[in-house]
């Protein structure tokens, strides 16, 4: 299943920053790790760096599924919120998830900083606009709620917005622990950093055929050569592996467009936050360290490639008129327009865990918008199963 159409911005600007090998033969490993994205590289660097044997296969070149076409905010910030999700699950369930996220936000500035110079990580504050009137008093019980558990952040007033801002919404919250990164670099800085401990990366390997026992895990590939692992983990995204229940999920396809060079960044605030909103689905804006926009969102639910291609155009043009009058003092072009095909889950939480049904198997999806936050939590937790 093709995951991205058009022309994502970080495969442009990346390119393929390194080629691995095709697996040629058959090998034994400690672990296996399945899906070569941001979530399989988090995975493969954590465990190979505490010593353990680590293969890790991709059927397409690394980096160049859902994770290139990625924009990349890193938000503690679920797309639940944290008011809904203890509504759901209960009260400390909800803060543990929000608490692990918070973590993983200043987890990732770390790594990405010991792992290489290439992604390009930035520390930002993170906008969430009031979409109308009545989301108001939800924004308030979520500051509210967000408070009680020892997490700052600020609900600011349509005034407010009014003297920062060069758009006017009814409240806001505005949160100061948020990121961003190259995704792309980001992934390929974790392979060679896990490559220097020993792990084992092979891009163009598909995994098509799975075995699994009390004694360890078979995996076949296309090609026909048998990979031996103590354990696996899938990092799949939405090639959901076949012992997850797939009505578990849904397929959303998400549009984004990055501009050209800005000339000017009137209007955006003082450090150019991150910015989305409380309507769903969602828009949503970063900037990057070479000056431009990346802007995204207009979801819609995933019913295969051809209409992705035939409303991406016009996908494109909504979202930029929504940039343009947010921000009217910028002179923007459209210079690469794309879209990504992402898993939702009805709570907004990943997959994490044990792989039901498949021995010695694990799963790490990172669903909807936070994927490399979730990656980092799972990568932390799946080391302790």
């Amino acid at each position: 299943m093709d995951l991205t159409t058009g022309v994502p911005f970080w495969l442009v600007k990346g390119g393929l920053p390194a080629a691995y090998p095709k697996l040629d033969q058959d090998l034994r490993c400690d672990l296996a790790v399945i899906g070569g994205g941001v979530t399989g590289a988090l995975l493969a660097h954590r465990f190979a760096a505490e010593g353990i044997h680590t293969v890790l296969l991709e059927g397409r070149e690394m980096g160049y599924g859902s994770t290139g076409a990625s924009t990349a905010l890193l938000q503690y910030e679920l797309d639940t919120h944290l008011t809904t999700l203890e509504d759901r699950i209960g009260a400390s369930s909800a803060q543990r998830c929000y608490r692990l996220c918070l973590e993983a936000i200043a987890g990732i500035e770390r790594l990405a900083g010991e792992v290489g110079e290439n992604a390009e990580h930035g520390r930002k504050s993170s906008l969430y606009l009031a979409s109308g009137r009545r989301d108001t008093k939800a924004l308030e019980r979520e500051c509210k709620a967000r408070r009680a558990m020892g997490i700052e952040v600020d609900l600011l007033s349509s005034v407010d917005l009014r003297h920062r801002f060069s758009f006017d919404r009814p409240a806001a919250l505005l949160s100061s622990v948020a990121g961003e990164i190259d995704p792309l670099r980001f992934t390929h800085d974790l392979l060679a950093a896990g490559g220097r401990e020993g792990l084992e990366v092979y891009d163009r390997t598909g995994v098509s055929r799975y075995q699994s026992d009390r004694k360890g895990v078979l995996l076949e590939t296309a090609d026909g050569w048998r990979v031996r692992a103590g354990k696996a983990i899938f990092a799949t995204g939405c090639n959901v592996p076949p012992f997850l229940p797939r009505r578990s999920m849904r397929l959303v396809s998400s549009f984004a467009f990055a501009t050209a060079p800005l000339q000017t960044f009137e209007g955006w605030g003082e450090d150019r936050c991150l910015i989305w909103e409380t309507a769903r689905p969602y828009f949503y804006a970063r900037t990057t360290p070479d000056g431009r926009a990346l802007v995204a969102g207009a979801d819609q639910p995933f019913k295969g490639t051809e209409k992705v291609d035939r409303i991406q155009e016009k996908q494109t043009v909504r979202l930029a008129r929504q940039f343009g009058a947010m921000f009217p003092g910028i002179a923007f072009d459209v210079d690469w327009s794309w879209a990504g095909t992402y898993a939702e889950t009805a709570d907004g939480l990943p997959y994490i865990g044990v792989a039901p049904e498949f021995p010695n198997g694990y799963v790490a999806i990172g669903n909807g918008a936070n994927g490399i936050v979730f990656a980092y939590v799972a990568a932390n937790l799946l080391l302790d199963l």
